[in-house]
């Protein structure tokens, strides 16, 4: 805060210069540091990203949105839908964004009305999908990365030829 120049003060209370330090480029030893170019990807693995959690969200956002079947869970499509909107989002270097929810309920029918071969396979894939690890990264490996760095208009479209985004 500045001093008005007409406030007697004693010389320990005047301001005194600031000398800039140098910004820190880089800071060792942080645990979950990546320490190369390359992301270590294989079974099991997962698709790390920053804020991933965020996809929940915004997938509870959007779950009045959702075209569901009375026999599908809406919470389990949520957490789908999280998860493959988190890996779409690493293949970007970001955290999830609305979009990435779009394209992941696109690809599978979930904005629009499904074919009814596309709502057999989702109910298998989606069916108690939080409760389980492998049943998360079988959903998660079965979309191709093709298919997940389509734009949301491409992925709502998709729905009639579904099997070219989906391996069954």
């Amino acid at each position: 805060m500045t001093q008005p120049s007409f406030v007697p003060i004693t010389d320990g209370q005047r301001l005194r210069p600031v000398m800039a330090q140098p910004t820190a480029t880089h800071v060792a030893g942080k645990v979950a540091e990546m320490r190369s170019p390359e992301v270590t990807s294989g079974d099991l693995f997962g698709s790390p990203g920053p804020d991933q959690g965020y996809a929940l969200l915004l997938a509870h956002h959007m779950s009045d949105s959702l075209v569901l079947r009375d026999d599908e869970d809406a919470h389990d499509v949520e957490v789908g839908a999280a998860l493959l909107a988190g890996r779409r989002a690493s293949l970007y270097g970001r955290a999830p964004a609305i979009y990435d929810l779009q394209v992941a309920l696109g690809i599978f029918g979930y904005l629009t009305a499904a074919p009814a071969d596309l709502v057999e396979v989702r109910q298998v894939l989606f069916r108690s999908i939080g409760h389980s690890y492998s049943a998360q990264r079988q959903l998660v490996d079965a979309v191709p990365e093709r298919s997940l760095r389509m734009t949301p208009d491409q992925a709502a479209s998709s729905t009639s030829n579904w099997r070219a985004h989906i391996i069954v």
